[in-house]
């Protein structure tokens, strides 16, 4: 709604709201100089974030330990790679389905006891999918975990968008979302060393929910849960799902920069789950043929991780000291990694035959151009909503970039493999070869550096309309500021236009 709308329409009072949000959106940007530097955070906000980080590596840990073990689970139930696959298409669809829930929820009640919920199902639905012999019940214990770390993934950034404002924030995202790149690689690694020290890969699934049981005891007892847009000192109620639901579809930098991430988060799901298969299947045929799939998951966790500690930061880093210059560049950072990531990844997978060196540099780039953008998406998805939309808007989304990203993606490279499979072999009667199983999943893989493409351009195309949008929530923050001066209260509804 625009400003004009809340009182009278008239030349003098209109002179009057301007001046009142001019001088309100100057205290708003006073009240973010306080708290702009590290040295401001208290001692409870570090734990806090300590423990969200801590939640976030080990939800990666255990979401790609099975990927680290990935041969072992397909020889156990004989299944191909389209089913092998769809266990992570199970885990997705059941993670992007419930978002919505935790969002709505999030945005209302006690994010404490919704994400400690959560983790406690996760830990539980994991460990007891460890003792299970059927492939039915096993994907169906994997969907469970998928619904415990919905609640986690959906709430835990705006926990941060409460504490800080500005550079602290982006910041803080960055230390959150490093934690990704870091728990997927520490997950091939535990999965590939449980699995060598016990000979059994179900021991891999039981390392997390011992470290999930402490996590559950750190969010309660010293985790903060503080109010909604508390950072920006911000008083807005939450209006109706409906309502939040449309006013996002109506921020075009927040839809181009949700479907930028759905290429991105179908990029990262094919490749995360196929990589280490595929580079083992590509290294059988050079000549140091006597390599193992536990080795190789090992050394792409090790990159994966280095390239997380390294990428992330960097991404933030640059997103903090472009903005100041270029209020455009968080958008054009992201983009910029996924045209340089595309065609590195495209060589790795050529060159995976022939030399592993090669191979493995070449995906330290990509991956390291890919993990860019995981710090400076969440903090444009968080500074073109208001407060109390924020949970909705992390879930939201989450549902659009699953849905049509990973929740798909290892499923779609598994079928395409498995159909060139047929297509490639000269005897169908008889098990594929080990050079047509590498060239089937080779070339289902190449999908992966168009999409890359797409995303680029998508982000770019948020970048037409990021500061229109940012500044749009800044000017609803400082009207509700303003009002909250007044006898008369404001409220999201108020201001659901921006």
């Amino acid at each position: 709604m625009d400003p004009s709308s809340i009182t009278p329409n008239t030349s003098n009072q209109q002179l009057v709201i301007n001046n009142d949000n001019d001088s309100a959106t100057a205290l708003l940007q006073e009240k973010r100089a306080r708290r702009e530097t590290l040295r401001d955070v208290s001692r409870s906000e570090y734990m806090t974030i300590a423990v969200l980080c801590f939640v976030n590596l080990i939800n990666y840990m255990d979401r790609f330990t099975l990927a680290g073990v990935l041969g072992d689970i397909q020889d156990e139930f004989k299944i191909g790679d389209d089913y092998a696959g769809l266990l992570q298409t199970v885990f997705v669809i059941a993670y992007m389905i419930f978002a919505p829930t935790f969002g709505y929820l999030g945005d209302r009640y006690s994010r404490r006891y919704i994400m400690s919920f959560g983790v406690s199902l996760w830990c539980i639905t994991t460990l007891c999918g460890s003792f299970l012999h059927s492939f039915g019940w096993f994907a169906f214990f994997r969907g469970l975990v998928g619904i415990g770390e919905a609640s986690y993934s959906t709430i835990a950034p705006t926990i941060i968008s409460d504490l800080f404002v500005g550079n602290v924030r982006s910041k803080m995202l960055a230390l959150f979302y490093f934690a990704i790149p870091v728990g997927s690689g520490l997950g091939y690694i535990v999965g590939a060393l449980a699995n060598a020290a016990a000979n059994d890969w179900r021991w891999a699934l039981r390392v997390t929910p011992v470290l999930g049981a402490v996590a559950v005891a750190l969010i309660l007892f010293l985790m903060e849960d503080p109010p909604r847009g508390a950072a920006e000192e911000s008083h807005m109620k939450p209006t109706s799902y409906r309502q939040d639901l449309e006013s996002l579809v109506r921020t075009p930098s927040f839809m181009l920069s949700t479907l930028a991430f759905t290429c991105v988060a179908f990029v990262t799901g094919a490749l995360a789950w196929w990589g280490p298969q595929f580079i083992y299947l590509g290294l059988t045929l050079g000549p140091n043929s006597n390599i193992t799939i536990g080795r190789v998951s090992l050394v792409f966790g090790v990159i994966t991780m280095i390239s997380g500690l390294v990428g992330v930061p960097l991404g933030a880093i640059l997103g903090t000291k472009l903005i100041k210059r270029f209020p455009r560049a968080h958008p054009i950072i992201c983009g910029t990694g996924l045209l340089v990531s595309a065609p590195a990844m495209c060589l790795a997978m050529l060159l995976a035959e022939y030399n592993s060196y090669v191979t493995f540099t070449f995906i330290f780039v990509a991956e390291l151009a890919l993990n860019l953008n995981w710090a400076l998406v969440a903090d444009m998805s968080l500074y073109v909503v208001i407060p109390p939309r924020r949970s909705t808007a992390e879930a939201f989304q989450i549902l659009l970039s699953h849905m049509f990203g990973d929740a798909g993606s290892p499923y779609l490279i598994g079928v395409i493999s498995e159909a060139l499979k047929k297509a490639l072999s000269t005897n169908h009667n008889e098990q594929p070869t080990a050079s047509v199983q590498f060239r089937s999943l080779q070339y289902a893989l190449f999908v992966t550096c168009f999409v890359e493409i797409i995303g680029a351009v998508f982000f770019f195309l948020s970048a037409v309309y990021i500061v229109r949008d940012k500044l749009k929530v800044d000017r609803a923050i400082a009207e509700a500021e303003a009002q909250v001066a007044e006898p008369t209260h404001s409220s999201a509804e108020d201001v659901s236009g921006a």
